[in-house]
């Protein structure tokens, strides 16, 4: 791939809020051997003596990812490899992304921890294992698939006595599509599983455009067209639900089942536009350029740059997860949304080509305007979740270090070599191997007798936020048309 013209004028000095000195974070995404003019905020110099732009980006990513796994320990004796305190789903997108970064970077780091982690959540090699079944959403055990998926498209390390990658991802398939419910809606993925839950009767956009994700990357690795009719019908039933508005090309968060499927609620969060534009660019490539696929891409690409990325930096806009950025509301869920956009965006731009003059200039402003924000903690090194934002703003957790991570990672991708190549198949080098009955265990049941906690609850997936007031009017305004 060659990196657009405006790419080699590209380049941001982060400094440290308040003082004249340069940062910690120094993110140079210039070509390689550009001899380029920087304003320090005191005088002017060269890019002499900083460092090469790849290894800019690979240092700037390696200390986000070591602050993001300072907040992890279930590698450490006594605890439960793969679990985050309070939530489970957080551990399959955090190893999803460490993947990805592993994969951009080369640092292996982590990659022990990694396998340790997915191993121990595999459940029957679904991830759905019994001890959290209980209280797991579809939207939960999707994330775990997509990460493994990730880990076959890059070859990620396998063990020799561990189920594939591959098989992983397809165990969690095979247990998601009896699941799919025509009692109600005509079709459909529930949000959570299970009747007791209090999330049972939502259909919602990212269980379902998880599972169209997965059904298209699974078509695309291997060749299957049985994967491929899933996505489509998948795709095709959300169509008929505010869950995807073809057209207007906007995603409802939530549709009930009570009201057929036709309410909406329509908080608008990156990972759902994500998840369903990324499987979008699966089967583009997968169909050789269906012409029903160019519009998905495009359309859902349009109200993706229109509503997340509103500010404007260096030659593009920022990414921000504006239903909860501006008005300090954002959970510990929606702090990491931005780490998967940024990922499938910078995918997209290898299974769709064409979409990389426009995803690209949004993915390196966004990387600017995060490094700026990297400069809290006691390190100074930690970042914040408002990108658009000079100074830090304050906020710091592994949520907020994942996303930035996620963004740091992919800049990596404007550098060629093998980056360029992924997502890789069954036949263009991708070596983990394939296992259609992966998952299937007719027995597998959720120990029902157990009393269902309010801790239980409060894990069980991606909280759909409410937010009320003004800020709802606006989206909606906005949105709907008035």
């Amino acid at each position: 791939m060659i990196p657009p013209k405006w790419l080699s004028t590209l380049f941001v000095t982060v400094f440290l809020a308040g003082q004249g000195t340069v940062a910690q974070f120094q993110l140079d995404l210039n070509d390689p051997g550009m001899l380029m003019v920087y304003w320090t905020g005191c005088s002017v110099v060269t890019n002499q003596g900083f460092p090469a732009p790849t290894e800019s980006i690979k240092s700037t990513a390696a200390t986000t990812a070591y602050n993001m796994m300072a907040y992890y320990n279930g590698n450490e004796t006594g605890k439960e490899p793969g679990k985050l305190p309070g939530t489970w789903w957080e551990g399959g997108a955090m190893f999803m992304t460490l993947v990805q970064y592993w994969f951009f970077t080369n640092d292996s780091s982590y990659n022990s921890v990694i396998q340790q982690g997915m191993y121990y959540q595999k459940g029957n090699n679904d991830f759905f294992p019994n001890k959290h079944s209980q209280y797991l959403g579809n939207d939960d055990q999707v994330f775990w698939g997509l990460a493994a998926m990730t880990a076959a498209e890059v070859n990620f390390p396998e063990k020799d006595d561990e189920p594939s990658w591959l098989s992983l991802a397809q165990g969690v398939f095979n247990t998601q599509v009896p699941r799919w419910d025509t009692s109600t809606c005509d079709g459909g993925l529930r949000w959570q599983i299970w009747p007791y839950q209090a999330g049972y009767t939502i259909k919602n956009a990212i269980s379902n455009g998880g599972l169209f994700q997965l059904a298209a990357r699974l078509a695309y690795y291997t060749h299957n067209d049985t994967y491929a009719e899933w996505a489509e019908k998948i795709w095709d039933w959300s169509a008929t639900t505010p869950l995807l508005r073809e057209g207007v090309w906007t995603i409802a968060d939530t549709t009930n089942t009570e009201a057929n499927c036709k309410d909406h609620g329509d908080m608008q969060w990156t990972y759902n536009y994500g998840t369903y534009v990324s499987g979008a660019g699966y089967m583009y490539n997968y169909t050789k350029g269906g012409d029903k696929w160019k519009k998905g891409i495009d359309g859902l690409l349009g109200t993706t740059f229109r509503n997340f990325f509103p500010q404007k930096f260096e030659n593009g806009t920022i990414m921000s997860e504006v239903a909860c950025e501006p008005n300090q509301m954002c959970d510990r869920n929606q702090r990491c949304f931005k780490a998967f956009l940024s990922t499938w965006l910078a995918f997209l731009t290898t299974i769709a080509p064409y979409t990389t003059d426009e995803i690209i200039p949004k993915l390196q402003a966004s990387a600017l305007g995060a490094a700026q924000q990297c400069s809290g903690g006691d390190d100074k090194k930690h970042c914040g979740r408002r990108w658009y934002q000079e100074k830090w703003d304050g906020y710091k957790g592994l949520e907020e270090q994942m996303s930035a991570l996620g963004i740091f990672s992919v800049q990596m991708i404007t550098h060629g070599g093998d980056r360029n190549k992924a997502p890789l198949t069954s036949d263009t080098g991708g070596t983990s191997k394939s296992n259609p009955d992966a998952g299937n265990d007719p027995d597998e049941k959720p120990d029902v007798k157990r009393p269902i906690t309010t801790g239980d609850r409060a894990g069980a997936g991606i909280v759909t936020a409410i937010f009320m007031g003004g800020w709802i009017a606006a989206v909606a305004f906005m949105l709907w048309g008035g």
